[in-house]
């Protein structure tokens, strides 16, 4: 008597992962994309400001305040991609978790 294995669970997980992984890879462009454009304006907003300066001064404090600006738009995208990779692993992990059962 041979018992025909059953593939429903292991085809289950392949296209839970699927999904995960398709929705992961969307929301990830997305960020890509945002953080591209809030770049783009920084760097267009500062070279307006740059335009302007004069003295030698000026562009001392500008080039300061400026690196100090990207840092802190870079440090934030960082945060946000981070954030997103932790909670993508997490529910990536609690949906392997629901197929187990």
């Amino acid at each position: 008597m041979t018992t025909k294995p059953d593939f429903q669970k292991p085809m289950e997980a392949v296209q839970t992962l699927m999904a995960i992984q398709a929705q992961t890879i969307a929301k990830s462009i997305e960020l890509q994309k945002k953080s591209g454009e809030e770049l783009m304006a920084f760097f267009q907003s500062e070279a307006q400001k740059a335009a302007s300066l004069k003295t030698p001064e000026e562009l001392i404090r500008f080039n300061v305040e400026a690196n100090t600006a990207l840092f802190k738009l870079l440090q934030a995208q960082g945060q946000t991609f981070t954030a997103f990779a932790t909670e993508a692993g997490q529910a990536a992990m609690a949906s392997f978790k629901g197929l187990g059962k």
